[in-house]
């Protein structure tokens, strides 16, 4: 008898890779899976590049707050754009933004003329495309699938980021000791090519487009938006329980770009590389957190807090460790933790939200995790300049183990079942009612 050979696909028909089945979602993977390694080579050049200009970790955190104040102020506006315009083309215009931002970076770096406001500036324009950018891509997600597959796409979603979060840091320390800093950010610049391809090879009768929001005309309208999107969080307990943790640990604990490059240097006592692939450690832990998820086919509230407790338990120790091979191991297990609790929270969301307040609602949870950035860096690089980096590292574990045990008392005190990922029925093209929490 013959034993017939697996199909494609039978491949993506897997629990684990449903979301693939999908054309435009495949072009959408591969594109940005190109893009976000260069983005996580720009993240390391750039801390590693600051580091070299001031030798101050304080202006890590500064340069990181710069960057995401844009997303705390204008977050919420970039869900209403997200609910109102084309997410497509609207992506299409914040990759190419991006991109253009990264070639700047390369020149300034290779002609020898970069100065720290240079990245000062480059980063607060990048962190208004981001406010635009991040819900806007969250919430296409289910345009390219559909909401029968939107919690496979999420996981998939985080194995991707930090899958480019392995590759990208460890390429990243290796150019920059070999080459210095400027090629991570042409690599980058070329990298947003690929998305910008993918989203133009989508086949729009094949997107699980809605019909979006009437453009608000007025200031009274745009606040009238946000007000609802506000509304639905507060009232929906678990996204509530969901956005807070990820505020809370985002602010303190997940801080990496300010506290591991001195770090790195200062009591490891290694160099570019060795940060790179601490990064990588990072990220290899996330990917196997995300692909668990994927593949296990149920989301659990619960996760959100066991997450942020790993991660703040893995800082702790990395705190007092002057050993990089304990150190690698202590950021693997953050980045379990770390992307156990932002996907699962991201997930959560997205299965809860209706269709018509899905990019404010997303534009909320963006807000809260990239936005929370500012406060955190700051406060992070302040910690280190004066008391040292394993102090910040220590307390940012320590804010993030307490805010894990709160959410997992609070959820626990819950009558919660899991939450099935698969078989969530198309809705019709009318609005979907705001469900009663």
């Amino acid at each position: 008898m013959t034993r017939s050979r697996p199909t494609m696909s039978g491949f993506l028909g897997y629990q684990g890779w449903r979301a693939l089945r999908h054309r435009n979602y495949r072009l959408f993977f591969a594109g940005q899976l190109t893009s976000l390694v260069g983005t996580w080579m720009m993240t390391v050049a750039q801390s590693w590049l600051v580091l070299q200009l001031t030798g101050n970790p304080f202006d890590l955190g500064v340069v990181s707050a710069v960057q995401f104040l844009p997303v705390l102020v204008l977050g919420l506006f970039g869900g209403v754009i997200a609910d109102s315009l084309p997410k497509r083309r609207t992506l299409v215009v914040t990759q190419g933004v991006a991109s253009i931002l990264s070639f700047v970076m390369f020149v300034l770096v290779f002609t020898h003329t970069v100065q720290v406001w240079h990245v000062l500036v480059i980063a607060f324009v990048l962190g208004i495309r981001n406010a635009v950018d991040m819900p806007t891509r969250q919430a296409f997600a289910v345009e390219m699938v559909g909401r029968e597959d939107i919690s496979n796409a999420v996981a998939l979603n985080s194995a991707m980021f930090n899958g480019a979060r392995v590759i990208g840091p460890a390429v990243a320390g290796l150019t920059i000791g070999a080459f210095g800093v400027a090629p991570a950010f042409l690599l980058d610049a070329i990298s947003y090519l690929a998305v910008i391809v993918a989203l133009l090879q989508m086949r729009e009768p094949e997107l699980h487009t809605r019909p979006g929001i009437a453009r608000p005309q007025s200031v009274t309208a745009v606040f009238v938006h946000l007000r609802e999107g506000l509304v639905y969080v507060r009232r929906t307990k678990v996204v509530l329980i969901a956005t807070v943790v990820i505020g809370l640990v985002s602010t303190f604990g997940m801080n990496f770009t300010v506290v591991i490059p001195p770090l790195t240097q200062m009591v490891l006592h290694s160099d570019a590389t060795g940060y790179g692939f601490l990064m990588a450690a990072t990220g290899v832990g996330s990917i196997i957190s995300a692909l668990t998820i994927a593949f296990s086919g149920r989301t659990t509230p619960l996760v959100i807090g066991l997450g942020a407790l790993l991660l703040g338990v893995a800082e702790v120790v990395m705190s007092v460790t002057g050993s990089f091979p304990i150190a690698l191991l202590c950021m693997f297990f953050a980045g379990v933790g770390g992307i156990g609790m932002a996907a699962t929270a991201n997930t959560v969301i997205q299965l809860n939200v209706p269709d018509q307040l899905r990019g404010r609602v997303l534009s909320v949870y963006t807000t809260v995790f990239a936005g929370s950035t500012p406060v955190g860096g700051l406060v992070t690089g302040a910690i280190a300049s004066t008391y040292g980096a394993a102090v910040a590292i220590g307390l940012g574990g320590a804010a993030s183990l307490a805010t894990g045990v709160g959410a997992i008392a609070w959820l626990r005190g819950r009558p919660m079942r899991p939450l099935p990922i698969a078989r969530v029925p198309e809705p019709t093209r009318t609005a979907d009612p705001i469900p009663t929490p």
